[in-house]
This record gives structure tokens, C-alpha cells and sequence, in this order.
């Protein structure tokens, strides 16, 4: 990565007051010239080596905007990336050397904000982390509710609790970790098809589990659902995947 002169321009982000940057880089040297560079225009960074030292600083920091290399020892980008959209709504913006299309579309399926391919000039850098920032600002991310409402169901994203309205009464669901990420996750876009690959990355980012392990947790968490007396949540699709349920 060859390193250009800082642009002049100040950035013009009133709400920015010393925004802090986590850096997920596993080479100190690059994390070092984009420490620099975005401490040269106003903000904070911290550094982490490896994806579990990310997720670790994620939650202690609870940075603004995270950086974020594919690969990288302990746990992959997209794998940090997937854990991080659990948690909330941290933009992200990935680093990698892969630049394939593929790669890409994975990576903002999961959810990441922005894809910057290396080598790269890190003032670019500086700038989208910039323009990502003022986009999360416009769009309210810190205002999202954390309770998901569908139908019968209310799922409480940070306490983890769902509970199933069943006519007049609220019955609670118990549900595993795996099981609650799957149903949060199909609740979020309750419409959309998730393939098995989609969903064993983003509720099941830290395991080496099989897609066909998605089957088996789909399974008991709709007999979980069978038992309150609600029938075909979640959907399956023949040759596709799970969504939701049948919207009314």
C-alpha cells in the first residue's frame, strides 16, 4: 500500500466528536498508516490483530465505525462481520485484497456498509469512513428499535426473550442461542428467502457446522413454535431456503 499525502479539506462532520475507529487488521503495518491517517483527522482509533480480539474490542469499545480485513488468524471478517450485525448496527467497512464480485456481494449481504479492495490510498480510506459515518447519522441507526414485532411474535434483540402472542395471552419461547439468532434473523425481512449458506453465516459465524445443520436448527425451532398451537413458522422453500412465515 503506498502511502499519499493526507487531503486538506477538513472533514465537515459536526456530529463526528472524536469518533472512534476500530481498526481489524492482522498486518501493523497498514493498521499503523490508517491509525495515523484518521488521527490526522480528528478521530480515535484502537487496533485489533485478529477477529476475536475485534469482537472483544467491539464490545468493550463500542466503537463508531469499524474497519474491517477478510482475512485475518482466530476468526475471518466474515465471520466478525456477521457476529457484529447480531450485536447492532456498527457500520462496517471491509478491507480486502479479494476482488471479486462474489466476494463483495457476501460481504454486503451479511451487512457491510462499504468494500474498499487493497491496495488502497489510505486519505480514500479517511473519506469513506467519512461518508459512511454521515450516512449512519442520516439513517438513524442508533435509533432502531431492538424489538421485532411480526405477526404474533415480539423477539427482544437485546435480552434475547421472544415471546408468541396466543389470542389473549403472551407465551414465552424458549430458544437456544442458534435458534433465536435464526428466527431473529428471518423476523428482520420476514418476505425475504434466506439460503442455508446466508443463514449459517450470519447466525452461526463462529462454528465449522454444515448447511445442512441449519435444517436440523430450523427444525427444532419450529417444533418449539407447534407446540404454542402456531403452525409454519419457519417457512421452507424447496431448493432455496427458510423465510419467515406467510405474511397476512
Amino acid at each position: 500500500m503506498t502511502e499519499s499525502h493526507l487531503a486538506s479539506t477538513p472533514t465537515d462532520l459536526a456530529d463526528k466528536r472524536q469518533a472512534l475507529i476500530l481498526i481489524a487488521e492482522d498486518e501493523p503495518e497498514i493498521a499503523d498508516i490508517l491509525s495515523a491517517y484518521l488521527k490526522r483527522s480528528g478521530f480515535q482509533t484502537a487496533h485489533a490483530l485478529d477477529g476475536r480480539r475485534a469482537l472483544e474490542l467491539h464490545q468493550s469499545l463500542k466503537p463508531d465505525l469499524v474497519l474491517l480485513d477478510v482475512l485475518m488468524p482466530n476468526l475471518d471478517g466474515w465471520m466478525v462481520l456477521a457476529e457484529i450485525r447480531h450485536r447492532g448496527t456498527t457500520p462496517v467497512i471491509m478491507l480486502t485484497a479479494q476482488d471479486q464480485d462474489m466476494d463483495k456481494l457476501m460481504g454486503l449481504r451479511i451487512g457491510a456498509d462499504d468494500y474498499i479492495v487493497k491496495p488502497f490510498n489510505p486519505a480514500e480510506v479517511v473519506a469513506r469512513t467519512q461518508a459512511v459515518l454521515r450516512r449512519s447519522l442520516d439513517h438513524g441507526y442508533a435509533t432502531r428499535p431492538s424489538v421485532l414485532r411480526v405477526n404474533a411474535f415480539e423477539i427482544d434483540i437485546d435480552s434475547h426473550e421472544v415471546s408468541v402472542q396466543i389470542g389473549a395471552q403472551k407465551h414465552p419461547l424458549n430458544l437456544t442461542v442458534t435458534e433465536f439468532r435464526l428466527l431473529a434473523q428471518l423476523a428482520k425481512a420476514p418476505k425475504r428467502v434466506f439460503s442455508r449458506a446466508e443463514l449459517l453465516a450470519l447466525c452461526s459465524p463462529e462454528s465449522d457446522s454444515l448447511e445442512r445443520t441449519v435444517d436440523s436448527h430450523i427444525s427444532k425451532l419450529r417444533r418449539k413454535i407447534e407446540d404454542l398451537g402456531l403452525q409454519g413458522v419457519p417457512v421452507s422453500i424447496r431448493g432455496v431456503g427458510y423465510r419467515f412465515g406467510s405474511t397476512p
